[in-house]
């Protein structure tokens, strides 16, 4: 729930932050798409910590460092920048671990789904708080901004004291998440696991990267001026703010239901090219939409964006063949993922400013059919796996033996 605040509270006040801090009008496409520039960068950070200090006090130690930047880049708004792109590297620490934590755990698809539920409600909270608080606290964004560290602290606390795996990770195993994708996706598909290769030679590898980060790229090209683009069809910046929140809410239920869903077969094989396509639709919704109808579809576009980033957790999870295998993946899917992601803030800024709304809205269209075509090749691909000795699905042994 700490992973997403730190991003829309910023875009829930873009307004404000000229006034009340200083912001140059210019500085703010560089400010949204800042973080998601620093999960790119800082992606490596968090599997070479965890080797050294255990992957829960790794994320502790990413939540504190989180709670220190949200309070530095308003107390001092000269370092707003450094502030935020020190809060996107703290975010992707915690981020690129938790499928490893998930997986060390044994966690089902409905824990995955919890967890991907937590980042949108999350979202939901930075987006849809950060007035309300502004009026408690006397109209004073900064403080209403800084108040985040307080979760963010919380959740530093927590996961010091029971993030930890339940069983250590010694060398070769038969591990249960290659049984796991298995039952899942059936003997057809599973067998296919080519163990101790490196992630870069293993097509699936690209595919789930490519699935990530293509649904990044449109969450936070949404997020970042979804806001803007409803003020310019009439509505207030408290009512655009609103429906910001409500595409994070909205989606809280495909979050939670998208990963236990890739658990059957046959939906998942539907499910990961499908998501793209309902993107793209609801885009277009959201685009020729009256202002009237934005509730409506400004949900439907966060209930799919929202299964999509879900969906995205659980091939992490389903697709990789052990823990370490799972962290590896997760960082090269969310580091190289969320570099991508990076462009989608300054694209659509670039493209408004050319084309208008309607030339960025149709190009995130289009790069929601990229999103499709990368779910295909994810759900058909062999399993991905660079820990040696690890037996192929077809091979597997019910979860937990031989470890």
């Amino acid at each position: 729930m700490n992973l997403r605040p730190a991003i829309t509270t910023i875009a829930g006040s873009m307004g404000g932050l000229e006034q009340e801090l200083g912001v140059a009008p210019e500085t703010l496409p560089l400010l949204a798409a800042l973080p998601v520039l620093a999960f790119g960068i800082s992606a490596p950070c968090g599997p070479w910590l965890a080797q050294r200090l255990g992957a829960g006090r790794t994320v502790a130690a990413a939540m504190l460092m989180l709670a220190v930047a949200l309070i530095v880049r308003v107390l001092v708004p000269e370092l707003m920048l450094p502030g935020t792109f020190l809060a996107g590297a703290a975010i992707m620490t915690g981020s690129v671990l938790l499928p490893q934590l998930v997986k060390a755990n044994e966690g089902t698809g409905w824990w995955t789904g919890v967890c991907s539920m937590g980042f949108g409600l999350g979202a939901a909270l930075g987006a849809g708080l950060i007035q309300p608080l502004q009026h408690v606290l006397g109209g004073s964004l900064p403080e209403a901004l800084a108040m985040w560290a307080i979760p963010a602290v919380l959740g530093a606390v927590l996961i010091f004291r029971h993030g930890g795996s339940r069983r250590p990770d010694h060398g070769p195993t038969v591990l249960s998440g290659a049984a796991s994708l298995r039952d899942s996706l059936g003997a057809d598909v599973a067998p296919r696991t080519r163990p101790g290769r490196m992630l870069r030679r293993q097509g699936t590898a690209w595919a789930v990267t490519a699935f990530f980060g293509l649904q990044a790229m449109l969450y936070f090209a949404v997020t970042s001026w979804l806001t803007v683009f409803l003020v310019s069809k009439g509505l207030t910046t408290g009512e655009g703010a609103a429906l910001l929140a409500w595409f994070s809410v909205a989606g809280l239920p495909a979050s939670l239901l998208a990963p236990v869903l890739a658990s059957r077969p046959a939906v998942l094989r539907i499910l990961a090219p499908a998501l793209g396509v309902l993107v793209a639709a609801a885009l277009l919704g959201v685009l020729t939409g009256p202002a009237e109808m934005q509730f409506l579809l400004v949900g439907a576009l966060g209930v799919a964006q929202s299964a999509g980033f879900g969906l995205a957790i659980a091939l992490v999870v389903l697709r990789a063949a052990g823990p370490k295998t799972a962290g590896k993946l997760s960082a090269m899917s969310q580091g190289l993922g969320f570099a991508l992601a990076s462009l989608g803030p300054i694209g659509v800024a670039m493209l408004r400013d050319v084309y208008g709304w309607d030339g960025a809205f149709w190009a995130l269209a289009g790069v929601a059919m990229l999103l499709a075509l990368a779910g295909y090749f994810a759900v058909n691909g062999r399993i991905v796996s660079i820990e040696e000795g690890t037996m192929t699905a077809g091979e597997a042994q019910p979860a937990g033996v031989g470890s």
